[in-house]
């Protein structure tokens, strides 16, 4: 469980979950995300039709998604696949999150 007790330590936690929660807190990221989790590693060329989205907006919203780290990226060939990044969202979703917000509880 994450302990919040050193101050450097603390800001760099709130820094990755402010990235995070960032990431989250837009409709279409969270909907790629669900698309992702129910279809498991997706193509652009997938992802942008089920969307019905352009690919510049789609890059968009994927480049934020990798930098918080919540989907991974393969390259095959001259497409990119893209899938969640289990690790990082069981993280999120985990109750090492409820030290940040109820450290009484620990």
């Amino acid at each position: 469980m994450v302990k919040i007790d050193d101050t450097c330590a603390t800001k760099e936690i709130f820094k990755n979950y402010e990235i995070i929660f960032k990431a989250l807190a837009d409709q279409k990221r969270l909907h790629l995300l669900n698309i992702l989790s129910v279809n498991g590693s997706s193509c652009v060329c997938d992802l942008i039709e089920e969307l019905d989205m352009p690919q510049s907006k789609l890059s968009y919203h994927l480049k934020i998604l990798l930098n918080a780290n919540l989907i991974t990226k393969e390259t095959k060939g001259t497409w990119s696949y893209y899938e969640v990044n289990e690790e990082q969202m069981n993280a999120v979703l985990s109750n090492d999150l409820c030290c940040v917000f109820k450290p009484s509880n620990n």
